[in-house]
């Protein structure tokens, strides 16, 4: 296992479709320039129902069990994550799905709150119709802002498999100011939601990240009804975290461990693996 610390906003992949069969109505698959080409990774561009069209690329693992869905941080992009995503995808044996929010990347339209809930239910929907993926076999992963859109998705679905947040937030506005109460014009209201995501929740934060205070996470992860042995990783910062050895080594332990929890129904237990 090996990662690379991340930069802002580097320089991403180029897309332009190719000539192959498109698959489902919305989905046309493209290839990716500026980056390794690889047997068991394909790239696709999807129509979102807001209108804009989002680049996102999908690493097959065989044998694979379970699909990870990785919503990346505000300062990257599908060419910064490239490696991290196959890299991660390898050594957790899953497949695994990443993508550039709606005005990131090579992804059409202007970056919004609305926009990436629109953006995660549109690779969501691809996993499904064209991946062959379901619901129950799916793991979401949200870094950062990622944790928004992963956690929104994440409480409209009832029998998702599992969800991981890395990095995460309370909300917008907490990030400034510790406010107590959610205002209206705040944005990503992990702290209402969180609560209502009904799967296994792991919740992994450096304790030195200077971004995002860790009482963040400690404080989604006592609001999950539904709770894994988090990772506070010591002295860790907001965009280090996979250099840790512990990080890679906890995610494993995590997916063997859901990997062998049954299939999910709408009543979960009130624990795992705490």
């Amino acid at each position: 296992w090996a990662a690379s610390p991340r930069r802002s906003r580097p320089a991403s992949p180029s897309s332009r479709p190719a000539r192959r069969p498109t698959g489902k109505e919305g989905s046309v698959v493209v290839e990716l320039t500026g980056v390794p080409r690889r047997a068991n990774v394909e790239a696709r561009r999807l129509r979102t129902k807001r209108g804009t069209d989002v680049v996102a690329m999908y690493a097959r693992q065989t044998g694979a069990k379970l699909t990870l869905l990785y919503s990346h941080g505000n300062a990257a992009d599908l060419g910064q994550m490239y490696e991290l995503f196959v890299e991660l995808s390898a050594h957790l044996n899953v497949n695994l799905m990443g993508y550039d929010y709606s005005g990131y990347g090579q992804s059409s339209g202007k970056p919004s709150e609305q926009n990436t809930y629109a953006d995660i239910e549109a690779v969501y929907r691809c996993l499904i119709e064209t991946y062959a993926a379901s619901e129950e076999n799916i793991i979401l992963y949200g870094q950062s802002v990622g944790s928004g859109p992963t956690l929104d998705l994440a409480s409209r679905l009832p029998r998702l498999r599992a969800v991981v947040v890395h990095s995460p937030i309370l909300s917008g506005l907490r990030v400034m100011y510790p406010v107590k109460h959610t205002y209206w014009f705040d944005i990503y209201k992990n702290i209402d939601k969180i609560p209502q995501v009904s799967c296994p929740v792991l919740v992994i934060h450096g304790t030195a990240d200077e971004v995002v205070d860790c009482s963040h996470g400690r404080a989604l992860w006592e609001l999950a009804k539904v709770k894994y042995e988090p990772l506070w990783v010591k002295g860790g910062n907001h965009c280090n975290l996979e250099l840790y050895p512990e990080y890679i080594k906890h995610l494993k332990k995590f997916v063997g461990a859901i990997e062998k929890l049954p299939a999910p129904s709408d009543e979960s237990p009130e624990s795992s693996g705490a």
